[in-house]
């Protein structure tokens, strides 16, 4: 994606946005912030969106992600904002559609926001053209966009599904001799297989069998029995998103008595909520490998995040901390925290974040990433995704129903993420 403008959007239409998407967290009274030493600088304004109350059974919802943020400034409001800023968050419902994701991106520029920050959306093809025209960045998204990672104006947090797939090749490739993938039959899908396989090919095996599937299938029974044929008694993996669960049941129902075939996948696929929803250590999940970004929900770097929900969410059951998209818009705010830091006396707008992101801001979230910086110099750069700058992933295994660290550490898939597969 170049750096060329783009016609500016017109402003929203007038009562489509929810009552809740224009709603912003706003501090009472003014002038000085609970904590701060003197008078209050100006307010920093920032917007959150996610998929929430769509009555699309087929939509993806994540109510955690706008509750995560407003939570966290509460927390940041209460202790004294950020340098005294007082952090307003207003929050966007795109209801998993692109015409949402577009408003909600209109109503961020009209709304001269200095960031979109820790936001989950499948449709950045229709968010990322409204913040590029305003100038608006977008700080650590999900992931779940491919124009998360080659926007000149997104600041990803994580190496989104290309680094999970890059690194569950080379997780797997430590224990499987034949591993059979089972992904979307999709154009977002036809990227899976070489990522994997170049992960795999590092640990000196073959590349995985490719395996197609339905994404709107009820059942994958068809599927599954293709899995288990060219196996070869190795493993199997499935990256279908929301729909990995389904496959899973058809798999286990055909597996036959007594031969336990590996099973894995990635986080955004195979998630701690979803074990526990399927049931803990008799979830189909327990002993499957699993790739993720950041360390497993038991790691002590994850408290401080935890004490904050304890005492700021109010019992508000959206908020699940061992959910993924809830530990990324954690640290997207962390990013937002340090660059707001970094700009100092000034008033905070957009340009001025992305001046301070370009310009080498350094940002310690504490052991949950390497520390993340946005230089040139920093990123990835390949052609698919140029925006990546954390490629570090971790490996982690099903262990009585818990995510649990497999390796220690990070892993560093750099290497594996390219834009051709070895040979």
């Amino acid at each position: 994606m170049t750096g060329r403008r783009r016609p500016t959007f017109p402003r929203p239409f007038p009562g489509v946005i929810s009552a809740a998407a224009a709603g912003a967290l706003l501090l009472s009274g003014c002038g000085v912030l609970p904590g701060a030493t003197g008078g209050s600088r100006e307010p920093v304004t920032v917007m959150t969106w996610a998929p929430d109350r769509s009555e699309d059974i087929n939509a993806v919802k994540m109510a955690g992600v706008p509750a995560m943020a407003q939570t966290y400034a509460r927390w940041v409001n209460d202790t004294g904002g950020i340098d005294g800023r007082e952090l307003r968050v207003i929050v966007c419902d795109e209801g998993d559609t692109s015409i949402g994701a577009e408003r909600c991106a209109r109503e961020a520029v009209d709304k001269k926001v200095a960031a979109v920050v820790g936001s989950y959306s499948r449709h950045g093809q229709s968010f990322m053209p409204a913040l590029e025209a305003g100038g608006v960045p977008y700080i650590g998204g999900y992931g779940a966009s491919t124009e998360e990672f080659s926007s000149y104006l997104s600041y990803p947090v994580n190496g989104g599904q290309s680094a999970l797939l890059a690194g569950h090749g080379r997780q797997l490739g430590g224990s499987c001799t034949r591993v059979s993938l089972v992904r979307p039959d999709s154009i977002g899908g036809d990227g899976m297989p070489p990522l994997l396989n170049n992960g795999l090919l590092a640990a000196n095996r073959p590349a995985s069998t490719d395996i197609l599937a339905p994404l709107d299938a009820t059942s994958y029974d068809e599927q599954a029995a293709q899995a288990l044929e060219r196996s070869g008694g190795g493993c199997v993996t499935a990256v279908l998103g929301a729909r990995t669960e389904t496959f899973f049941d058809s798999f286990r129902r055909l597996e036959p008595d007594g031969e336990q075939v590996r099973i894995s996948s990635v986080l955004g696929s195979v998630s701690q909520p979803l074990i526990n929803r399927t049931g803990g250590r008799n979830s189909p999940f327990e002993g499957a490998y699993v790739t993720g970004w950041y360390p497993d929900a038991k790691n002590s770097r994850w408290q401080q995040m935890r004490d904050v929900i304890e005492k700021y969410a109010f019992g508000d059951n959206r908020i699940d901390p061992d959910d993924t998209t809830v530990q990324t818009t954690w640290i997207a705010y962390t990013a937002l925290r340090a660059a707001v830091r970094a700009i100092g006396d000034e008033n905070v707008t957009a340009g001025r974040v992305v001046a301070t992101l370009n310009g080498g801001v350094e940002v310690d979230t504490g052991g949950l990433t390497p520390t993340l910086r946005w230089r040139f110099k920093d990123l990835v750069g390949t052609l698919n995704y140029p925006r990546i700058v954390n490629t570090k992933v971790t490996f982690q295994v099903v262990r009585e129903g818990r995510l649990t660290a497999q390796k220690k550490g990070f892993v560093d898939v750099a290497d594996t993420l390219t834009d051709a597969p070895r040979s």
